[in-house]
């Protein structure tokens, strides 16, 4: 007859728990504690995937840029507060149709030009919406 299985937590379950908990606690301090958003909000500029150029926004002030790639040309528009594209050579014009952006983590992207501006560092911006459905 066989014996049943011991049912208990034993020293190995409290050891595996332990380190489910401690790698939560790290992942978490990862994503939630390392930031602390005091970096200035940062233009970084991008062209076939090589950053070109690193824009501190507030000592820019109001400043005009221009990126040549892939045969097209882009016209910036800076300020302390946003970036945009004002004027863009590329057929689609998407990179012009995005707008300004603000916030950290937002981004214009022109594919025909292959330039991506990405805004990096600032304050974190809570709008009191967690998603938007439909």
């Amino acid at each position: 007859m066989r014996s049943s299985p011991e049912l208990r937590p034993n020293f190995w379950d409290a050891l595996v728990a332990l380190a489910v908990v401690l790698l939560a606690a790290g992942c978490g301090f990862a994503v939630w504690g390392g930031q602390n958003g005091a970096a200035a909000l940062t233009a970084v500029v991008s062209v076939d995937g090589v950053e070109t150029e690193r824009l501190v926004l507030a000592d820019t002030g109001e400043t005009e840029r221009t990126v040549e790639s892939n045969g097209y040309t882009l016209c910036l528009r800076l300020t302390e507060t946003e970036v945009w594209v004002e004027e863009a050579d590329c057929p689609t014009q998407d990179c012009v149709h995005t707008g300004h952006i603000s916030r950290s983590g937002q981004s214009i992207v022109c594919l025909p030009a292959r330039v991506i501006i990405t805004l990096e560092g600032g304050q974190p911006v809570d709008n009191g919406v967690d998603i938007v459905v439909g």
